[in-house]
């Protein structure tokens, strides 16, 4: 099994901490310490949110700002319409920010939000029935 590893820079890591929590993300104490935290978004998707500085460790050059400009698009599948919402609601309750509005293809539903520190991610339900065939 594949697994994927996000990693993002933060500028806050106990406002970032509380907000991944409230996502209802599984935090991972054996990879989070002072300066990065983990989350299980599921077994085989994990984020791993870095303060700028430590992000900095594992990149040449400047680390961006996601605030000032997109660079990446998160996007996590969801089982339904409702959970799209829901998903993108619980994320602006919890700090984060509207990011595109929401767009109905009919067999394809998806919003979005970009969390405190800009960084984007999508979520998206597509009817079962068109994904297998």
């Amino acid at each position: 099994m594949r697994m994927i590893f996000v990693n993002l820079p933060v500028t806050d890591l106990a406002r970032t901490d509380a907000f991944y929590a409230a996502l209802g993300f599984r935090r991972n104490d054996r990879f989070s310490d002072a300066l990065a935290v983990s989350y299980a978004v599921e077994e085989n998707i994990l984020v791993m949110l870095l303060t700028r500085e430590r992000f900095a460790d594992f990149v040449p050059g400047q680390v961006g700002d996601p605030a000032q400009a997109t660079s990446v698009l998160n996007c996590l599948s969801a089982g339904s319409r409702e959970e799209v919402d829901q998903m993108v609601s619980a994320a602006i309750a919890a700090g984060g920010k509207p990011w595109m509005p929401a767009q109905d293809h009919g067999f394809m539903y998806g919003s979005s939000f970009a969390d405190p520190d800009g960084n984007v991610w999508e979520v998206m339900w597509m009817d079962p029935s068109t994904v297998q065939g």
